[in-house]
């Protein structure tokens, strides 16, 4: 299904994404209680002592991803209790989405190696910052030539107004568990609560980054966890934006970079940027939404959608452990 956006997106538009996936990981020592194996800030060299079980799981796991082929930008310690993230890409979609597979059984098992849980469930601690499966995509094309430095391309904007108009829908698929909608909620860094995107605004759903260099810019798509599946969640992403570029959409929403973030704005004050949707605040609300979005269900097929929707339902799977 990505193999076959990818070529609907060279055939219809000349258009071409790559794909980089965060694989955001805790480690724990006990899972009966909860237990962290060590607790450290973000990006806190503390997460990585000499000696420590977990630097030299970590070590292990940069090797093995190296080794098995795969691509490995950086690891890093993130902000959640024992939490850290392995950061692979940019692919072609379908690369990204078997990459994502292949690191967390690294991951899973090298931790194992060592006594240790490695659990991708998206908010074990309500008291700190879940885990995510951030997905970062970049739009490509030979027919638009170099993309201006100082605002988004004409397709980079026809993509991001696509996902935008489908992106209270997208989450049956990208946040398809009860658990998911643990993580998804105001001032935890996880994209909150509201439709709309953001310069490196990390609590909007749609975060874009590196937006002053064109041969780097992407979009970095919050509204995906480690429950869902990689590669239904960025056929259902890209679908969503390339039915933006077919429309050539017009991009009506403005940038909503901070500081003040879309749930500390009054009403009047996220209007006047085009906010006024809200994402889904459970599981159930997602599944409504896709049911009800005829644009998004012709893009992914109305069958596919219906078994999808029927199953989500009959599922008692609570996510990774």
């Amino acid at each position: 299904m990505i193999n076959s956006r990818c070529r609907d997106g060279r055939q219809s538009c000349d258009a071409d994404f790559l794909v980089g996936f965060e694989s955001e990981f805790i480690l724990l020592s006990s899972i009966n209680p909860v237990k962290p194996s060590n607790v450290h800030q973000w990006s806190s060299a503390a997460g990585f002592l000499a000696g420590s079980k977990e630097a030299t799981i970590l070590e292990e796991i940069g090797k093995a991803v190296q080794a098995s082929g795969l691509s490995l930008q950086m690891i890093h310690s993130e902000a959640a209790p024992g939490q850290y993230e392995v950061v692979g890409g940019p692919l072609n979609p379908l690369d990204a989405a078997d990459q994502l597979i292949f690191t967390r059984e690294i991951i899973v098992n090298i931790a194992s190696k060592h006594g240790l849980h490695a659990t991708f469930a998206p908010r074990p601690f309500m008291t700190s910052a879940g885990s995510a499966a951030h997905t970062h995509i970049s739009v490509h094309s030979a027919k638009e030539g170099d993309k201006p430095p100082d605002r988004l391309s004409e397709y980079e904007s026809a993509f991001l107004a696509g996902i935008i108009e489908h992106l209270a829908s997208l989450p049956a698929i990208t946040l398809p568990t009860p658990a998911s909608y643990k993580r998804m909620v105001d001032g935890v860094w996880s994209g909150g609560t509201y439709v709309h995107y953001g310069t490196e605004n990390r609590e909007a759903p749609i975060r874009l980054t590196n937006a002053t260099s064109p041969k780097s810019r992407n979009f970095e798509m919050r509204f995906v966890d480690g429950t869902a599946n990689p590669h239904l969640a960025l056929a259902a992403i890209i679908g969503a934006g390339l039915s933006g570029l077919k429309a050539s959409t017009p991009l009506q929403m403005k940038d909503c970079p901070g500081p003040k973030c879309a749930w500390e704005m009054t009403e009047e004050e996220r209007k006047a940027l085009g906010i006024t949707k809200r994402m889904p605040l459970d599981v159930e609300e997602a599944r409504h939404n896709l049911v009800t979005d005829t644009g998004l269900k012709q893009v992914l097929g109305e069958n596919l959608v219906a078994k999808y929707i029927s199953v989500s339902k009959a599922s008692h799977f609570r996510g990774p452990s």
